[in-house]
């Protein structure tokens, strides 16, 4: 993937201090660098390249899309609970959908759509299909099809996503285009007679990076266990890779790291004297957790819905492209 665009989208019922009703986060190569919510009620910027790069007229016109798509999801979380007989508490509604523009110059695309943490109905490009998770869902399916969405949502992923992304790639394009090698931290503890050794890679750009843990020069990637590629308040990435091992092998376990950023792949021992490393590389994910939990919040909300409702469809808000910055308005359900 030479660059991407991401859009997040979360609709809750009943908002709180610190979780409006409603919430867009844009995300180009995997930093966040636009944030709407309806507390604030205005599209802003979270990076100085897009601060500098869109004129005033953007953001006005971007507010108003936003507006009115919170509007729409509104209603259509009412809309939902009455028609799964759902009187209060906690629901959502969530969408994330984007285009990736690829090495060779073509275009990978897709939308998804959630409800109450469980996925709905999705479009992949690739395939030009709508598809549903349940009987709920068909009914869905069905009425976008018949109102031709499907090609709203190709000419958005094929097309408008793509403009949009190179236009937003060339504001930031001498801070997207850098290169900034990782630091790397092995750590190891023992609990149980087990040895549980930790790769903590971090302010590391761009997000592409690839972490394994080898025995003997054989990658172990079935006993590995990884942490996601994680946005820093710096712009930078951490990430981490975990594996249990036997004490008294500990020295034929490395951690392989390979970046962008480093010459050639880095292979790195967990030294015991050098475990104190852990306690600067905790501090540092946490600050940084703490700094971008805003901007995980959509996330945060989704998964505690997970598992705690009825596996239940519905008909979500459908999009048309309105040729914009790639976001779409809402339909009423």
């Amino acid at each position: 993937v030479l660059h991407s665009l991401r859009y997040l989208y979360v609709a809750v019922s009943e908002p709180s201090p610190g979780i409006p009703q409603y919430m867009v986060l844009g995300y180009l190569d995997g930093i966040p660098f636009t944030r709407y919510d309806s507390e604030r009620g205005w599209l802003e910027p979270l990076t100085q390249w897009m601060k500098d790069g869109a004129e005033p007229e953007y953001w006005e016109r971007q507010t108003q899309i936003n507006e009115m798509n919170h509007n729409v999801a509104a209603r259509n979380l009412e809309t939902l609970q009455e028609r799964y007989n759902q009187s209060g508490g906690l629901h959502t509604i969530q969408r994330f959908s984007g285009c990736d523009l690829l090495s060779d110059g073509s275009v990978r695309g897709s939308r998804r759509e959630g409800y109450d943490g469980r996925d709905f109905i999705s479009f992949d490009l690739g395939s030009g299909r709508l598809v549903a998770a349940d009987s709920a869902a068909e009914i869905t399916r069905r009425r976008w099809e018949q109102e031709e969405l499907a090609e709203s949502h190709i000419n958005y992923l094929k097309h408008k996503c793509p403009e949009w992304l190179q236009k937003y790639v060339g504001y930031g394009q001498k801070e997207l285009e850098r290169k900034e090698p990782p630091d790397v931290h092995v750590s190891g503890r023992e609990e149980h007679g087990t040895l549980i050794l930790s790769c903590h890679v971090y302010g590391f750009y761009p997000n592409t990076i690839a972490v394994s843990w080898t025995k003997e020069g054989e990658t172990l990637d079935q006993e590995t266990e990884w942490g996601g590629i994680v946005p820093n308040s710096d712009g930078t990435f951490h990430t981490w890779a975990r594996i249990e091992a036997l004490p008294e092998e500990r020295e034929q376990y490395r951690c392989r790291v390979e970046h962008p950023g480093m010459p050639e792949p880095g292979i790195f021992a967990w030294e015991p004297t050098s475990g104190g490393n852990l306690i600067v590389v905790v501090a540092v994910s946490v600050i940084a957790a703490i700094l971008i939990l805003i901007v995980l919040i959509g996330f945060v909300v989704w998964k505690l819905q997970s598992g705690r409702r009825d596996r239940n469809g519905y008909n979500p808000a459908a999009g048309k492209d309105v040729g914009t910055n790639g976001l779409s308005t809402g339909m009423e359900q």
